[in-house]
């Protein structure tokens, strides 16, 4: 008598962002972590590689934030074996390339006893879109809708990240300006990607232009989009955060040049969508 095959077990999955000291930013984490459960008809949990857990339990409804490793730590002891990261990161993140795996294969290392754990660490949001385009189509209906809520006629666009020291991040990021330019086509004027911040030495020139040069130069005079590409609303994105900052110093110092911040990209549909058309039987 032929035995039946048992089924596979599905992978506890973990949707997994850099993490960030700013409730808000986590509570968007959970938001799109409960989108995706119900999209997909299974539990997906919202952790961080770093930062996260510091934020007072008080800011967060009473439930701490959880960093990935202890999180993992945690559900291995319960006796699960078969794991999924889904990676919240727009590009290449060293997270995702070093700082997870060698964490990890620590973790195997002082712990024999879970040698038999699986783990993959599924594509990050520009890899994993395999149909293309979703990820500037998404930041191009921020701006059109930024555009649309202030009566702007034709403003110069910026596409801002943060700045990495991983260069495929920042070449991620120009593929992305320049799909955004093309499909924007003559709605915006000036056009630019810029990144937030850089490390000192000419090995990170590659980050160039920043924003805070960009939006001193003449062409960029006038109403600008700053087109956010962030996926949470931390410290860097959010309201009074980094980016807000560098630009009110450049209208304190510019007359006539008023700037114009899109949400961030983490909510919207087409970014639930790539991660939720990851497979997960792998």
């Amino acid at each position: 008598m032929l035995s039946e095959k048992k089924p596979a077990i599905a992978p506890t999955l973990f949707l997994v962002d850099n993490g960030s000291l700013r409730a808000e930013a986590i509570h968007a984490l959970r938001r799109t972590a409960d989108n995706l459960t119900s999209r997909l008809g299974q539990l997906v949990w919202p952790v961080s590689v770093l930062h996260s857990s510091k934020i007072p339990p008080e800011q967060l409804d009473g439930h701490p934030a959880e960093t990935f490793i202890p999180a993992l730590r945690r559900r291995l002891h319960a006796g699960e074996r078969h794991f999924r990261v889904l990676p919240y990161f727009i590009g290449p993140s060293r997270a995702l390339s070093s700082y997870l795996p060698e964490r990890i294969a620590k973790l195997r290392a002082e712990n024999p006893e879970w040698a038999d754990f699986q783990l993959e660490i599924a594509p990050p949001l520009f890899d994993a879109d395999a149909q293309g385009y979703r990820i500037a189509r998404a930041l191009v209906e921020r701006i059109d809708s930024t555009i649309a809520r202030h009566q702007l006629k034709k403003p110069a666009v910026i596409v801002v990240d943060h700045g990495s020291p991983e260069p495929k991040v920042t070449d991620v990021r120009n593929v992305i300006g320049a799909q955004v330019q093309r499909l924007l086509g003559a709605r915006c004027g000036a056009f630019s990607v810029a990144s937030m911040e850089r490390r000192d030495g000419p090995e990170y020139d590659y980050n160039e232009p920043l924003l805070e040069r960009t939006l001193r130069k003449p062409e960029f005079a006038g109403d600008v989009v700053v087109a956010l590409l962030f996926l949470g609303p931390g410290k860097h994105a959010g309201d009074g955060g980094d980016i807000a900052q560098i630009c009110a110093s450049a209208e304190s110092d510019i007359p006539g040049l008023h700037c114009f911040r899109t949400d961030t990209l983490g909510a919207h549909p087409l970014i639930e969508d790539i991660l939720s058309s990851v497979p997960l039987d792998r």
